[in-house]
């Protein structure tokens, strides 16, 4: 069983159908396209403290991650200092990773390094393939792709950290460049960037 039809009707995939946060998660925002620098910024930051934890767990710390990381603001975390990275590892309401945290007050700095060359956005979206996965399975939806590869390798370049390609192409699938939604889901097609058939609309 590949896709659950709810109560209302509508298919999702298994890992959607059942938490209510997940399911929120899964048909507001889930490959929606975010061309804005305090979004892609945001969701970078995510999916890095996802790495190796559920997404539910990063969901449900979402309020306190922004409280934490004033809003995910980029001028204001490129400002954060030790007092700042003193007052993240005590603060029990994220996910207290020395690395992860030095790595997103870093990327912070990066984002507006970019600036100057078109911003995060622009740079981020460069990388959209000319097509996107039709996966029937959630075994067919892959984990990484050659545009994810090439983004992990220039945000490198760049001064990111904690952008490896896996990230990447989870970042490009929460940010709507590329749309790995199961052939059949009611998400399918939705984002305005690609068609269901998996062309770019």
């Amino acid at each position: 069983m590949h896709l659950i039809v709810g109560d209302d009707r509508l298919a999702r995939p298994v890992w959607a159908a059942s938490d209510p946060l997940l399911r929120d998660y899964y048909d507001r925002e889930w490959g929606m396209p975010v061309r804005d620098e305090t979004g892609l910024f945001e969701r970078l930051s995510l999916e890095a403290f996802q790495s190796g934890l559920s997404w539910s767990t990063i969901l449900r710390k979402r309020p306190a991650f922004r409280a934490a990381f004033a809003d995910f603001d980029p001028d204001a975390v490129a400002a954060f200092d030790d007092a700042d990275v003193a007052r993240l590892m005590d603060d029990a309401g994220i996910v207290r990773n020395r690395r992860k945290i030095d790595a997103t007050i870093g990327n912070a700095r990066a984002t507006v390094a970019l600036r100057a060359e078109g911003g995060l956005a622009a740079l981020v979206w460069s990388f959209q393939p000319e097509s996107t996965p039709a996966p029937e399975t959630f075994a067919d939806v892959p984990t990484q792709s050659p545009e994810s590869m090439a983004l992990s390798k220039e945000l490198k370049r760049r001064g990111f950290a904690h952008v490896g390609p896996t990230t990447m192409h989870a970042l490009m699938e929460a940010v709507g460049i590329v749309d790995t939604h199961l052939v059949g889901s009611h998400r399918r097609g939705s984002s305005g960037v690609w068609t269901a058939e998996g062309r770019r609309a």
